[in-house]
């Protein structure tokens, strides 16, 4: 399977999705994608063509002359980099209209909501000189296994937990990088839970009575190897969230590899390693909201594991619908390269089965 089965042979079956031919073409000329009819006759001729070319390896004089051999349109490849360059909003319009056709339900069970990021690298030496970038900030939810939100940004677009829009019910699982507490607080206010992955230096730890916690010096007297306890987390404004750490320890194999990563960490970046980060390093840290009279730590441990799935769908956007660094170095046709990529991804999702290369978890997981 891949992704010239949609645009020719399940070409009727993505249409539909996406609402319709009589919707695609309102949708592109109130966003201007399509202003008149004149190389390009309809909506679905134009979104075949950009489909073609962003997700193809012909290139735009390639392109433009498969387009005229295949009676789609006569255009020079000029006119269809402005083409590109023009719909860009149309584009971001059917992602989000493929993303609603999936939009879940909080009624029929908690969401689990996968929280990620993935970069592309932007195009041009002066931009690869600065490290620029793409950044998909993405939710992927279970246990449909679809992805439920994108937002597009460049470099200066950081990671946070509370970019994506909350389902209230939602367990959402994100990693370390995620760990803000007034970000976090965003989520549970509009009726989230969340479990975290921390590090011991990305938050002010607080103890019930609002002290504050030396974490490395707590771990480094345990004797167990499961600490299941309240924690508080400092925020900026407002008051400490109320919240519960889980903390496993590694296995000494686990537990030497992160001591090794950390070291060569260190030696590269030019710091002295701390005594700190050598004893954290011995353990496997969360936190989280859900209440342990419903989650077990293992069970929240469970539920973070999950984190596979969204690792593993970047991996098919990437290696089978093919999304890499956008082509020139124009926002507005970079930006519209990649969104093209996202819907293929979203139009290609219920072929699932056909695509997999990793078992499934069970959905009850």
């Amino acid at each position: 399977m891949t992704h010239e089965s949609i645009y020719e042979v399940d070409w009727r079956a993505a249409v539909e999705r996406l609402g319709g031919a009589e919707a695609l073409e309102e949708s592109a000329r109130r966003t201007r994608a399509l202003v008149r009819a004149r190389q390009i006759k309809s909506a679905l001729d134009l979104l075949r063509l950009l489909l073609a070319y962003c997700l193809g390896d012909r290139g735009l004089r390639l392109t433009a002359a498969w387009a005229a051999a295949m009676g789609l349109a006569d255009i020079s490849n000029v006119a269809l980099l402005y083409r590109l360059q023009q719909s860009a909003d149309w584009l971001a319009h059917l992602v989000g209209r493929a993303l609603s056709s999936e939009l879940p339900k909080a009624g029929q069970g908690r969401l689990i909501r996968l929280i990620d990021a993935t970069t592309v690298a932007k195009a041009g030496r002066k931009q690869r000189r600065s490290n620029g970038l793409w950044r998909i900030h993405s939710a992927f939810d279970l246990p449909c296994e679809r992805f439920g939100a994108f937002e597009l940004t460049d470099e200066r677009g950081a990671e946070a937990i509370d970019r994506v829009p909350v389902v209230k019910g939602e367990i959402r699982l994100a990693d370390r990088v995620h760990l803000k507490a007034d970000r976090i607080a965003n989520v549970l206010d509009d009726g989230g839970d969340i479990v975290v992955r921390a590090g011991w230096r990305s938050a002010r730890w607080l103890d019930p009575q609002g002290q504050a916690v030396d974490l490395p010096a707590m771990l480094g007297k345990e004797e167990t190897d499961l600490i299941d306890q309240p924690i508080g987390l400092a925020r900026k404004q407002g008051a400490a969230l109320a919240l519960r750490l889980i903390a496993v320890r590694k296995s000494e194999t686990a537990a030497a590899e992160a001591r090794r990563k950390a070291r060569r960490q260190a030696q590269k970046e030019g710091y002295q390693l701390s005594a700190k980060t050598l004893a954290s390093a011995d353990w496997f840290i969360l936190v989280t909201s859900l209440s342990a009279e419903d989650f077990t730590a293992a069970d929240v441990l469970a539920l973070y594991r999950l984190r596979w799935r969204i690792e593993l769908s970047f991996k098919r956007l990437k290696s089978i619908v093919g999304l890499k660094g956008p082509p020139g170095s124009d926002p507005r046709s970079a930006r519209a390269y990649v969104l093209a990529h996202l819907l293929m991804i979203l139009l290609l999702e219920p072929l699932a089965d056909a695509l997999e290369d990793s078992p499934r978890w069970p959905a009850a997981a």
